[in-house]
């Protein structure tokens, strides 16, 4: 199997409230804000990014944007660590292939209002763990 182009894009982490934990990511560890907080109700979520001075890697806060939101019951469970994303030039190539590793895709991609429309699709792998896929943009967009 060719190899994938994947680059690491955003550590996911479900917070209960974005302001009161940039607030306290931002103080504690010097993580700078890179975007404001977006509203994305195809995700059911608000999320904003966060970047360490000189990283590539963000940090993405993401919390539910109602009671009914399919992130509620992971964040009644305690929240933190939601969701690993990689950045991918070609999605349905990259969604291929993980289907062919047999992780199980949950949603196929969709535009997201977080990156000006480029799609993300969702996959979950035996370790449980989340993973997000999103379409690689210009550098110095999210």
């Amino acid at each position: 199997m060719d190899a994938m182009d994947l680059m690491l894009h955003h550590v996911g982490v479900l917070v209960k409230d974005i302001a009161a934990a940039a607030k306290d990511y931002t103080e504690r560890l010097g993580y700078e804000l890179k975007s404001g907080v977006i509203h994305d109700p195809r995700q059911t979520a608000y999320v904003q990014f966060l970047r360490l001075p000189g990283d590539r890697v963000y940090l993405e806060l993401v919390s539910p944007d109602r009671a009914t939101s399919k992130l509620t019951n992971a964040l009644n469970k305690g929240g933190g660590l939601n969701h690993v994303c990689y950045a991918t030039l070609d999605i349905e190539q990259t969604c291929s292939q993980l289907r062919a590793q047999r992780l199980f895709q949950i949603s196929a991609p969709v535009p997201a209002v977080a990156f000006n429309g480029r799609r993300i699709a969702w996959f979950m792998g035996p370790d449980q763990l989340l993973m997000e896929l999103v379409e690689r943009g210009p550098e110095n967009e999210l």
